[in-house]
């Protein structure tokens, strides 16, 4: 859901695809807007030798820069990836279009305990892409003691070794049910006190960094993060020492999950794309590249090798872990949350 990093490829890609000759030529064209580098390249590939439609790959870094631009409307896309928040911000702003699913028929492979959120109640808008949970990441090396609360990023023992993430969304969130709240909270009293906490707490972290973290922790550079289970798998991987911790309080359960915007010029092939992306083969290859990161799919976690399928922080049991909790869209409620990370960050 979460990374900013685009190979090189990618750009190049980006760059020669823009071109006017590709625009001018007749071709059938499906201009995709993703997170950077949430995709094997491969089945992007494959998908425009088996359909002979062109793809135009553009990649944002967060959920509000997509927004952003999606809602000036200057660069129409076809298909584009958010996170469930920011579905329900634009089901709610009418920016989508529903899904046609007689294009779709891979829906039917989707696991159906993934389906129906409130976010967008009988997924008439949206097809999940990837999904996971929030939580900490360990460096046993520089912690001995079992870590199982938000409330051990307070603690001072570890000044200058604790990495928040750099989201105004998720340090308030993770504030939020430190403090007992749920992480969708509409109390500006309950919000106070999450702004009060993260002011106490910012003498204690080393920096608010995004993907940027997985550098530092992989390096054995800081004992505690804030960080995504697919982010924290793939560090993993890279430093044995790493672990992963979900909260005793409960966390965040997120789904990035493909959508339509109304102005999309190329509506059914942006639906053929969709059901491609779903299709339990070409769904296991993006799954098996971007490790850590879950797919929906039952029959492409099969396929999967078994050490992956069978990661706890990629592939948790859902019914033994901690309360989860799907991020709702804030409505007006977003102008105390800007407020409160503005005043946070700028001290």
């Amino acid at each position: 859901m979460k990374r900013i990093y685009v190979f090189l490829l990618l750009a190049l890609l980006v760059l020669t695809g823009c071109g006017p000759q590709e625009e001018g030529s007749g071709s059938r064209v499906l201009h995709i807007y993703n997170w950077g580098d949430y995709v094997d390249y491969e089945t992007i590939e494959n998908f425009e030798e088996e359909t002979g439609i062109k793809v135009i790959y553009d990649t944002f870094a967060s959920n509000e820069d997509m927004y952003v631009k999606v809602k000036s409307g200057q660069d129409p896309y076809d298909v584009l990836v958010p996170s469930e928040y920011m579905i329900e911000r634009m089901i709610r702003e009418e920016m989508l279009q529903p899904l046609n699913f007689d294009l779709i028929p891979n829906f039917s492979k989707i696991s159906p305990e993934l389906l129906d959120k409130d976010y967008d109640p009988g997924n008439v808008y949206s097809v999940p892409y990837y999904w996971g949970t929030l939580g900490i990441v360990v460096n046993e090396k520089l912690v001995d003691e079992p870590i199982t609360s938000w409330k051990s990023l307070w603690d001072s023992k570890y000044k200058n070794e604790i990495i928040m993430y750099n989201s105004q969304r998720d340090s308030i969130a993770v504030a939020l049910s430190m403090l007992g709240y749920s992480m969708n909270s509409h109390s500006e009293d309950e919000l106070m006190e999450a702004k009060e906490a993260l002011v106490a707490q910012k003498p204690l972290v080393y920096a608010y960094l995004a993907d940027e973290g997985r550098d530092v922790m992989s390096q054995g550079d800081a004992a505690l993060s804030v960080m995504y289970s697919g982010d924290a798998a793939m560090m993993m991987e890279e430093n044995e020492d790493l672990s992963y911790v979900i909260p005793e309080e409960g966390t965040n359960l997120w789904y990035d999950s493909f959508v339509i915007p109304k102005n999309a010029q190329n509506p059914e092939d942006a639906m053929r794309f969709i059901n491609y992306m779903s299709r339990p083969d070409v769904a296991a290859i993006n799954a098996e590249y971007n490790v850590g990161y879950s797919s929906p799919i039952p029959e492409a976690v099969a396929l999967l090798p078994e050490e992956l399928r069978e990661d706890p922080v990629a592939y948790p049991d859902l019914n033994t872990l901690p309360p989860l909790e799907v991020y709702r869209d804030l409505g007006p409620y977003v102008e105390i949350y800007d407020r409160i990370w503005t005043e946070v960050t700028a001290r």
